[in-house]
């Protein structure tokens, strides 16, 4: 006896459906219109009633602040999270040797403001290591004597410090069955955590990593204070050279606004790849 095959209309599959209509008719509100415009306007106005003669005498100023802040938000991010996974591990399942330094250290990271921390790097080890001649007379002494290291110190320490408590629930919250059963299996330690707990801590913390690089990002203005040459030091300087106000500022804004609008893309970008990684 033969079988009858089934036929399933094609339109039944949601891969068929357009999302492209939908999408411009969300763009279309009146809402959105309305703060387009506004939004329009505002450049317009910016363009053609405010003086931004003084860009081509700053440009490779400009230029040398904007990579000099988004370097170092790169490098902090990423040592800061390399610092923070270690110190969520310690507080979610380490022996108390390591949980209680690792709690300290966040506690007070988070307990005291990031411009007290990089002064005390800075006006703190700054003026204690000219007082080695050992130091003076190291390889290092070039750069120590630079104020950007202790920028990098002080925001890496600051963004570990945060990071270590979102890691430190990350960690929890993987179900512990899960390990257990790839204990059962056999499987070593180190593969557990390189491909059950870590993948999963990190994909659980991803909304919040995001977040927090954006305050990175606003807490780099503060190396400022210590002669570091980045976005908003560039914009002071020319507030003073030239007696403006809003110019720079408004260019300082944008360009933080650009910044941030690339790490939130960049972030919602891994949010979809990792969840096909963890199958």
């Amino acid at each position: 006896m033969s079988e009858t095959p089934i036929e399933v209309p094609i339109e039944t599959f949601p891969i068929h459906k357009e999302t492209g209509g939908i999408r411009i008719a969300s763009l279309l509100q009146p809402h959105r219109i309305v703060m387009m415009l506004i939004g329009l306007a505002l450049i317009a106005s910016a363009v053609f009633f405010m003086r931004w003669d003084w860009l081509q005498n700053y440009g490779d100023l400009i230029a040398q602040g904007l990579w000099r802040t988004i370097w170092i938000l790169i490098v902090t991010v990423i040592l800061g999270f390399l610092l923070a996974v270690p110190l969520g591990l310690a507080q979610a399942s380490g022996p108390a040797i390591l949980a209680v330094p690792a709690k300290m250290f966040c506690t007070v990271i988070r307990g005291t403001p990031l411009l007290l921390q990089l002064w005390l790097l800075y006006y703190g080890l700054g003026s204690l290591f000219p007082q080695y001649p050992w130091i003076r007379g190291s390889e290092l002494w070039p750069y120590l004597r630079q104020a950007w290291p202790y920028a990098v110190l002080a925001l890496t320490l600051s963004y570990a410090g945060y990071e270590g408590e979102v890691m430190r629930g990350a960690f929890a919250s993987v179900p512990k069955g899960q390990l257990e059963a790839a204990r059962a299996f056999g499987m070593p330690r180190f593969t557990i955590f390189r491909r059950i707990w870590l993948p999963q801590a990190i994909h659980r913390a991803l909304p919040t990593l995001a977040g927090e690089a954006v305050l990175q990002l606003k807490s780099t203005p503060l190396v400022a204070t210590i002669t570091v040459v980045d976005l908003y030091a560039v914009a002071s300087r020319v507030r003073q050279d030239t007696f403006l106000t809003y110019e720079p500022l408004l260019l300082l804004a944008a360009g933080y606004l650009v910044i941030t609008g690339i790490i939130v893309m960049l972030f919602r970008r891994v949010e979809r790849m990792i969840p096909s990684k963890l199958g």
